[in-house]
């Protein structure tokens, strides 16, 4: 049997919302049909993509590895039909949180200047590759270290690290604060997208005590309500202020990189007039 775009579209579906019944719903197909097309692409593949029981769902580890690969393929095939119906080909942006801090505005509106057939759509993604791994955009600004395989950074700056604090705390009216000054607290940890982890502590003076949250607008939430503090780059402070939240440059915490990174492979004509912008922007 061979392959069909049909056959990634399905496995997709019960990937993203790990239910047959939902994913039949998404594609407008009955339960049996989505059943048996997975089926046939496992045969095809000669693994299992997908582990089910009566109450539940999960992708296997080569089932998520295949997703991203899965979604490469198809984004690849609904650009190119999309690309012949318009006369500009935008270039898709990702970023998890805080996009090119306060540079933002200036790098859409200079590419809107310099660039005018080639619109830049800025989407935030809510991941570690901020959907770039698996083809949801062009490029990406990351921050922190990026290990995934298959891409291209750049260097675009550095940013130093700031603890976020509710503005009532007693440590947010301090000029600067030690990563020590946090050890008794709870800390929000970003786990998919963030840079903080408790490596960044002293082994003998890390915290005990830790909540884990999946975005920036919930680590503010959690902050701001008093639930935890947490540490994150100065872009967060200028791309993010709320009055219930205060940030505080820390002294002896190391800076964080950002990036700008794009597939190894063809991709968006534009990428390199993209980082050609980023770095005098950001630079």
């Amino acid at each position: 049997m061979s392959i069909e775009l049909r056959h990634f579209r399905c496995f997709l579906a019960v990937a993203d919302t790990l239910s047959v019944t939902r994913a039949a719903e998404r594609l407008h197909l009955t339960q049996p049909a989505v059943s048996r097309t997975l089926r046939q692409l496992e045969e095809a593949l000669g693994t299992r993509l997908v582990e089910r029981t009566t109450h539940h769902l999960a992708l296997t580890p080569d089932g998520l590895a295949f997703r991203d690969q899965a979604s490469l393929a198809v984004t690849a095939f609904d650009r190119a039909l999309a690309h012949g119906s318009r006369t500009g080909w935008p270039l898709r942006l990702g970023h998890a949180w805080s996009a090119a801090g306060t540079g933002t505005t200036t790098l859409l509106r200079r590419w809107h200047e310099e660039h005018p057939d080639t619109p830049l759509e800025l989407l935030r993604i809510d991941d570690r590759t901020a959907g770039l791994a698996r083809g949801d955009v062009d490029a990406a600004l990351l921050r922190g270290e990026v290990h995934a395989p298959g891409l291209v950074t750049e260097q675009l700056t550095t940013e130093p690290r700031v603890a976020g604090l509710p503005a009532d705390d007693p440590l947010a009216a301090c000029p600067t604060l030690s990563l020590t000054a946090l050890t008794h607290r709870t800390i929000a940890l970003n786990t998919v997208s963030g840079t903080t982890t408790l490596d960044l502590w002293p082994a003998d003076a890390r915290p005990s005590s830790t909540i884990t949250i999946g975005n920036t607008d919930d680590w503010i939430a959690a902050i701001t309500g008093g639930r935890a503090v947490g540490v994150t780059t100065s872009a967060t402070a200028g791309m993010h202020p709320h009055p219930a939240m205060a940030y505080v440059p820390l002294t002896d915490a190391p800076p964080v990189p950002v990036v700008l990174a794009w597939r190894d492979g063809p991709g968006h004509p534009r990428i390199r007039d993209l980082v050609t912008l980023a770095r005098e922007v950001m630079g």
